[in-house]
């Protein structure tokens, strides 16, 4: 049976800014049985870099090693959870940016679709704003 550490695992992630939710799903299925696993005693640290809100800079977290069997189960569900978190995200929308569609987390012909959309409607405000005005003023001057 081969083993292999949670930190190796880890390096293996998409999106290793999603190494908190990968180690929080990896526990809850050790939890569940889905497969086995065991604390180490050292710690390691995770390489997402979190950001304090109101300071700048960014800092790290360490959390405990842990040693699994590597089975053909195991591979599935890394494969699923490894795809699942490399795309979609839960909590808020991500931040277009070169990275992020380069990456495929936003799709760019949505935002372009979006962009189409808004400036289309900025466009008919504009007109119709512009004909009301053409249409205002001329009252109040017949006599």
């Amino acid at each position: 049976m081969a083993y292999k550490k949670l930190s190796e695992q880890v390096q293996e992630l998409s999106n290793p800014q999603r190494s908190d939710t990968f180690i929080k799903l990896f526990r809850e299925a050790v939890r569940q049985g889905k497969f086995d696993a065991a604390y180490m005693p050292e710690r390691f640290t995770m390489p997402k870099q979190f950001s304090r809100r109101g300071s700048e800079g960014t800092y790290e977290r360490d959390t405990r090693e842990m040693l699994f069997e590597q089975s053909k189960e195991f591979d599935a569900w890394f494969e699923e959870t490894n795809r699942a978190l490399a795309s979609a995200r839960r909590g808020g929308n991500i931040k277009p940016s070169v990275e992020a569609i380069e990456a495929g987390l936003v799709d760019f012909r949505t935002m372009a679709e979006e962009t189409r959309r808004k400036m289309q409607a900025s466009y008919e405000k504009g007109q119709a704003l512009g004909k009301s005005r053409s249409k205002s003023s001329g009252k109040g001057k017949k006599k």
